[in-house]
């Protein structure tokens, strides 16, 4: 993607929780700074998943391959997730940058807002080395706020989260 000033977008890998999410993820999509990877319909996770732990693991590394920067989108139980932390386990070992936001605030399909999830770095070792993503909260109540708040900065995290690597 080309931007106004000849830069070309950075390259990332959308890390989250599927099913509460997706909506939410959409969303950060449609801002249009970042270039990742296309979001799978629900059935085509469903059919990766039924293949297997090695299946999906393929499919992150493939997704993964040539990306400068995971960005994890941190809804509600994200840090929890198996999946979550694998992939922020291997973009860390495979150098590349690392950055977390906060999307609770952004509003669903259902127009809701969920609760605050944790941060998807903490404990998170990689041989020997903490995790050491920087997380953004952005500090609106309302979800356009939010948005504008994120289409705004999110190029500058992710330069960065790339930067520090």
């Amino acid at each position: 993607m080309s931007k106004d000033d000849g830069a070309m977008a950075k390259s990332c890998f959308l890390s989250f929780h599927y099913k509460p999410d997706s909506w939410r993820v959409s969303q950060i999509k449609q801002i249009g700074s970042i270039d990742e990877q296309p979001l799978l319909a629900a059935n085509e996770w469903e059919e990766i998943k039924k293949k297997g732990d090695d299946a999906i693991k393929a499919w992150i590394a493939d997704n993964m391959k040539g990306k400068e920067c995971l960005v994890v989108l941190v809804g509600t139980k994200t840090a929890g997730r198996k999946w979550v932390k694998y992939e922020i386990k291997k973009a860390w070992k495979d150098g590349l940058g690392v950055l977390a936001i906060h999307i609770h605030r952004l509003r669903n399909a259902d127009k809701e807002q969920c609760s605050k999830g944790s941060d998807p770095f903490a404990g998170l070792v990689v041989d020997g080395i903490a995790v050491a993503g920087k997380v953004y909260d952005p500090p609106y109540g309302a979800s356009t706020d939010v948005y504008d708040h994120i289409a705004s900065n999110i190029e500058t995290w992710v330069d960065d989260a790339v930067a520090a690597r």
